[in-house]
């Protein structure tokens, strides 16, 4: 369902900045760049991009969209897999404006505004010994990845970011800016936990904080082979709830620490990130290293921030993804994965595998919109590539077929392409799906916040 377009037509000059924020407009200086999000094959020209400074502004720019009927984009970071950050010919409302982040220490909370990024966020809790898991990027919003779910470095021991949620500040399609949390419109706020931006606006989100000193965690790199991929998930499932991990296999790039005869080939890029002591992370990651010498070794203690590489503005990569979760990793998905990232033409070709469990498995499937408590692991399969789509496509489509098993979900925030049916069925399947849209007919009955991985109304739906 979309939302009527027989609207009063907008013109971008009269819009009043004290109103709505910055105003950019096609031929302002300034509008490719604000148009321009992670994903590099998105290019799209919104009518306008308006930056709100303030709640207040963010209602008066949904108001906006409601009264124009022009499509809606929601940015934070940008970094939406599928370019929901920027639409074409509508509004773009960013956040970029809202950067305010407060901290109590005492409380273990902070309160951050909708465009803070995960890496402004982590570096500012680090000062205090205290952490939010996001993902695995600086330059995410923290509004986006928690909305969404949130997977990453402290996943199997503090569970999802949207875990850490305890309220938020939502403006919904009426304009109306809502407190939600456990006790306030409980309903919404099982919602925002995991079903995106299907509700309404984020505009502050309180967050819990957890002790961290500091990790022992890094990259480490070694050949691949099935046996050594095999262990090495083996591994990652048996260590501690402390130990999270992203096993990538992957054509080795040209990294000057990277043995230059491993250039292109397939090897075992793995991020591992252990939240305790150093001393017993360094016993952990031992049990890797036992598996075979590793090419580079880079996993050592650190502060937490450092597990976040710098942010490259000008990364906006190409690629054909699918994302599913398996059940296990044995000989024979293994073989295929080493044998299927050896066949591929693209630049670069990756099968990132996340162990899941832990904190994440404990809490109740029915206790927020995430529906997958119980998958063990997440994988994400890949082709960056400069040309030549279909054929990439095609590689990742007949890659996932051959690997996929019991497990039909899929992790929305890490979904580009998705029809009606996989977010249904696949994102959101079952009684989440149901509940989800009896949310959404309460709150945006219009469908106005469609620019995602769209959630429509239950009173719409055939």
């Amino acid at each position: 369902m979309t939302a009527p377009l027989d609207r009063a037509p907008l013109s971008v000059g009269e819009l009043d900045p004290a109103r709505y924020g910055q105003v950019i407009g096609p031929g302002d200086a300034g509008y490719d760049a604000a148009r321009t999000v992670y994903a590099g094959d998105v290019d799209r020209r919104p009518a306008v991009v308006l930056r709100p400074g303030d709640a207040e502004q963010v209602a008066h720019v949904v108001a906006l969209a409601r009264e124009t009927g022009l499509e809606l984009a929601v940015r934070g970071g940008g970094h939406s897999a599928a370019g929901h950050s920027v639409c074409e010919g509508g509004i773009v409302l960013d956040l970029a404006g809202m950067r305010g982040l407060e901290i109590d220490a005492e409380a273990r909370t902070a309160w951050a505004e909708a465009g803070v990024l995960a890496g402004e966020y982590t570096e500012a809790a680090a000062r205090h010994g205290l952490a939010t898991g996001f993902g695995d990027s600086a330059a995410v919003g923290v509004a986006g990845i928690t909305l969404g779910g949130g997977i990453g470095y402290l996943t199997r021991k503090h569970g999802m970011t949207a875990d850490d949620l305890l309220a938020a500040e939502i403006v919904t399609a009426d304009g109306a800016l809502l407190s939600v949390d456990e006790r306030h419109h409980p309903d919404l706020f099982w919602a925002i936990r995991g079903g995106g931006g299907n509700f309404g606006v984020a505009t502050r989100l309180k967050l819990r904080l957890h002790e961290l000193d500091g990790v022992y965690g890094g990259m480490m790199v070694t050949p691949v082979t099935p046996e050594i991929l095999e262990a090495f998930v083996a591994e990652a499932e048996a260590a501690p709830d402390e130990l999270s991990t992203i096993v990538n296999v992957w054509t080795a790039p040209r990294f000057p620490f990277i043995p230059k005869e491993y250039h292109g080939r397939p090897v075992i890029l793995a991020m591992l990130c252990y939240a305790g002591p150093a001393e017993e992370g360094e016993k952990v990651v031992d049990r890797f290293r036992a598996i075979v010498p590793p090419l580079a070794d880079l996993v050592k203690a650190m502060p937490y921030p450092g597990m976040f590489p710098p942010v490259n503005p000008d990364e906006h990569p190409i690629s054909a993804a699918r994302n599913m979760f398996i059940d296990r990793v044995d000989r024979a998905t293994a073989e295929t994965i080493v044998e299927r990232i050896s066949t591929s033409t693209a630049r670069m070709a990756s099968a990132q595998l996340r162990v899941l469990g832990g904190a994440l498995a404990r809490v109740p499937s029915e206790a927020t919109a995430f529906a997958h408590r119980r998958s063990r692991i997440m994988a994400h399969l890949a082709a960056v590539h400069t040309g030549e789509p279909d054929v990439h496509e095609a590689w990742v489509e007949e890659f996932a077929a051959a690997i996929r098993q019991s497990d039909s979900g899929s992790y929305a925030n890490f979904v580009a392409a998705a029809d009606a049916e996989q977010v249904q069925n696949a994102m959101y399947p079952g009684a989440t799906w149901e509940r989800l849209t009896r949310v959404k007919a309460e709150y945006d009955p219009s469908n106005l916040f469609r620019s995602n991985h769209n959630i429509p109304p239950a009173t719409a739906r055939g």
